[in-house]
C-alpha cells in the first residue's frame, strides 16, 4: 500500500509541475512559453517524480511493472485535468487559448505521428538527463512544442483548462508510448551491434 501511495503522490507532483509549464505556454505563447515549459520536466527529473511520458520508454530497461505504469498514467491524467480545471478560474486568456488549441486536435494519422515524435523526444530528453546533462530537456521540450508535436499530459491539462474532453487524448497516449519505446529499441539495438563489432 505504501508503494502505491508513493506512486500516486509522485504522479500528482509530476502533473502539477507539467501544469505550471503548460500554464506559461498558454499564457505567453511562442517563443517564451515553450522555453519556460522545460521547467516542468526539469523539476520532474530532479525531484524524482513520476511522469508517464518520462517513464514509458524505460519500461523494459527499468523493469517497470505494467500496473505501476498504469497508476502513473492515471494519476497524471486525473490530477492534470483537475489542476487544469482550477487554472481555468485564474485567467480568461488561458481558457480562450486552450479552447483554440483543442479545436486543432483530431483523430488522424498526422496527430498520431506527432504524438510518436513527442514520445521520441521525451525518451531522448530523459535519457540525456540520466547521463548527467539537462540539455536534452532544455532543448527537447521547446523542440517538440515549436514543431507542434503532442504530449498527452500537457494535453489533458489543456483539456482541463478548456473544461472539455477530446478522444484525441487516447491517440496521444498511444503515440507517446510507442514513440518512446521505439527510440529505446533503436538505441538498444545500436548498442548491441556496437558491442559485437
Amino acid at each position: 500500500m505504501k508503494k502505491y501511495l508513493e506512486l500516486i503522490n509522485k504522479s500528482f507532483g509530476a502533473a502539477l509541475l507539467i501544469a505550471l509549464g503548460n500554464y506559461a505556454l498558454l499564457k505567453l505563447g511562442n517563443p517564451i512559453g515553450p522555453v519556460i515549459f522545460a521547467f516542468g520536466l526539469l523539476g520532474v527529473c530532479y525531484m524524482g517524480l513520476n511522469l508517464f511520458t518520462g517513464k514509458c520508454g524505460f519500461l523494459f530497461e527499468d523493469r517497470i511493472k505494467i500496473i505501476d505504469l498504469l497508476i502513473i498514467l492515471i494519476g497524471n491524467l486525473i490530477f492534470g485535468y483537475l489542476i487544469g480545471y482550477l487554472f481555468s478560474f485564474t485567467d480568461k486568456e488561458i481558457v480562450e487559448n486552450a479552447i483554440k488549441k483543442v479545436a486543432t486536435w483530431d483523430i488522424s494519422v498526422s496527430f498520431f505521428l506527432k504524438s510518436m515524435l513527442c514520445g521520441i523526444i521525451m525518451y531522448i530528453a530523459v535519457y540525456m538527463y540520466r547521463k548527467n546533462t539537462p540539455l536534452g530537456i532544455i532543448f527537447g521540450i521547446p523542440l517538440f512544442i515549436f514543431c507542434g508535436f503532442q504530449h498527452c499530459i500537457a494535453n489533458v491539462i489543456t483539456l482541463g483548462v478548456a473544461k472539455t474532453f477530446d478522444l484525441s487524448l487516447l491517440i496521444c497516449i498511444l503515440g507517446n508510448f510507442i514513440g518512446s519505446l521505439l527510440m529505446w529499441y533503436l538505441s538498444k539495438s545500436y548498442n548491441v551491434k556496437e558491442k559485437k563489432s
